[in-house]
């Protein structure tokens, strides 16, 4: 059983695929409908008596009762566009980037004494007998065989074109009469449906058989990305489940809505820094950065950051902001940041590092969620259920996974930071509570949050003995890193109701059984 669960895990992403693998196997061999199973097949002691299919690399110095070898006639030539190493006289190695003829030729030739040594390693391996398949072969579309290019062929013919006429009077020649070697030919078995010449019809095929057992239920690894809404209905392709906290990025700000500047004052600083993906993921990784290298630290010595900055701009041709980038950077990180309920914090103000993580990456199951049922309960639980897109229906089963760009700890409590680096307008004027919250409505952020407040959650509670969600959430901080001020524009703050949390929790444990409920 061990070697079989080792033989799925190759093909299953995440220990927590493989642990479902095997309780889908236990229900069915529960419930009988398993044991047709090729692979629930009760393995032999010993397999030594059992059928391998191994290279002839991996042969060698081994021994096998009986040896099969049905391609020895395939062979691979030496391609002018490959990259091949080849000898000269003296045994010295070449590689040409623009080999001639006689580089070519020295090569194929150096691969043709490869072919031969393997088929001796091959023909030498049986212990009591060997079949070996012979033919004219060719490649692809080609009318000529290719059989004398390999190194069977060039034991028949010397490396002469061997016609198919040619080919049984060669293999007899080989044997001469030597009575171990038998040469036979297969007999002509007709293709099912196949008329021979002269023949009668075939003989009317049997009804396809019926599939009995129950079909498999998608299972996939979905993320907020992978959240559709009304809008999308005409790109039903669902993405895959990022991989890196970039890739995370890349995706949410490509989905970012556009917003139409309205006329007003030239922007200026950060509000005039290139907008898009790449430009969100640039500032991101600039924050990512930053905690890794202390936020107090990075605040109060800005040296390195500036360094950095001059580095990393150079390579999207941005060298006019790196100034006002290094200049923003710190000031943003001493900015006091208004949280849910009262009082402020900074990021400068997070000295201790292990108070914090960056880029927290979270996995957790999820049983047959209906997107509607997640949708209605966000949306009546956060921002006054005021009206927002609604989701498609789809149906999660198997993994939801995310990155949270920043989990803190202050005064006792935990937060969630998101940064977000769209572009609302030329100054800070455009970032206000509203406008901010306009902002994560129309980008359905609160579904976003609410997933990562549930991430959160699920950690504390595993991770802290006297945990208590209200003594110990915080909440969540969204940063719209253009038009955080100080002044509290530019940031969205709220703590989710528990009621919200548990039915959640509910929801992504038991499915459409607690939506039924």
């Amino acid at each position: 059983q061990a070697e079989l669960r080792q033989q799925a895990a190759a093909s299953l992403d995440g220990e927590y695929a493989l642990i479902r693998h095997l309780a889908e196997l236990v229900a069915d061999a529960t419930a009988g409908q398993g044991d047709t199973a090729e692979e629930q097949i009760v393995r032999l002691e010993s397999e030594a008596e059992l059928v391998k299919v191994v290279t002839v690399h991996k042969s060698k110095g081994l021994e096998y009762p009986l040896v099969l070898l049905p391609f020895a006639c395939s062979a691979r030539e030496v391609k002018r566009s490959d990259g091949f190493v080849w000898h000269d006289a003296e045994g010295r190695a070449h590689m040409d980037l623009e080999p001639d003829d006689a580089a070519v030729a020295r090569a194929e030739c150096e691969r043709l004494q490869e072919d031969l040594r393997l088929l001796y390693v091959a023909l030498t391996r049986p212990r009591y007998a060997c079949w070996v398949g012979v033919a004219c072969v060719s490649v692809g579309n080609a009318k000529q065989s290719s059989l004398h290019k390999s190194a069977l062929g060039y034991v028949l013919s010397g490396g002469a074109p061997i016609e198919p006429s040619a080919l049984m009077p060669l293999l007899l020649q080989l044997r001469g009469g030597e009575e171990a070697i038998a040469v036979e030919t297969l007999p002509e078995t007709p293709l099912p449906g196949h008329v021979q010449p002269g023949g009668s019809e075939p003989a009317a095929t049997q009804p396809a058989r019926d599939y009995a057992s129950r079909p498999g239920e998608r299972w996939w690894i979905a993320s907020y990305s992978a959240l559709r809404y009304a809008e999308d209905e005409e790109t039903p392709e669902v993405p895959d489940a990022p991989e890196t906290p970039t890739q995370d990025v890349m995706a949410e700000a490509g989905a970012e809505q556009a917003v139409v500047a309205s006329p007003g004052p030239e922007a200026q600083g950060i509000h005039a820094f290139p907008r898009g993906a790449v430009a969100g993921t640039f500032l991101h990784d600039l924050l990512e950065w930053a905690a890794e290298e202390g936020f107090a630290e990075v605040a109060a010595r800005p040296d390195a950051l500036a360094d950095l900055i001059h580095r990393r701009v150079q390579r999207h041709g941005w060298q006019a902001h790196a100034a006002m980038l290094a200049e923003w950077l710190p000031e943003l990180l001493r900015t006091p940041l208004p949280l849910q309920g009262g009082g402020t914090v900074a990021l400068a103000d997070l000295h201790d590092p292990s108070r914090y993580r960056a880029e927290l990456e979270f996995w957790f199951a999820v049983n047959r969620v209906d997107t509607r049922a997640l949708d209605r309960l966000v949306t009546a639980h956060t921002l006054d259920a005021r009206p927002r897109l609604p989701l498609l229906p789809d149906r999660l089963n198997g993994m939801l996974k995310g990155f949270i760009d920043l989990l803190f700890e202050h005064d006792g409590r935990y937060y969630v930071a998101d940064y977000k680096s769209n572009w609302l307008g030329a100054d800070a004027c455009a970032y206000t509570v509203e406008a901010v919250r306009d902002s994560v409505l129309r980008e359905r952020y609160d579904l976003q949050y609410a997933i990562y407040t549930l991430a959160l959650h699920r950690q504390l509670r595993a991770r802290l003995p006297d945990y208590d969600y209200e003594r110990h959430m915080g909440g969540v901080l969204y940063l719209y890193l253009r038009g955080v001020d100080g002044a509290g524009h530019g940031v969205h703050a709220e703590r989710l109701p528990l009621d919200l949390v548990e039915a959640m929790d509910r929801l992504f444990a038991e499915g459409d059984r607690a939506d039924a409920a």
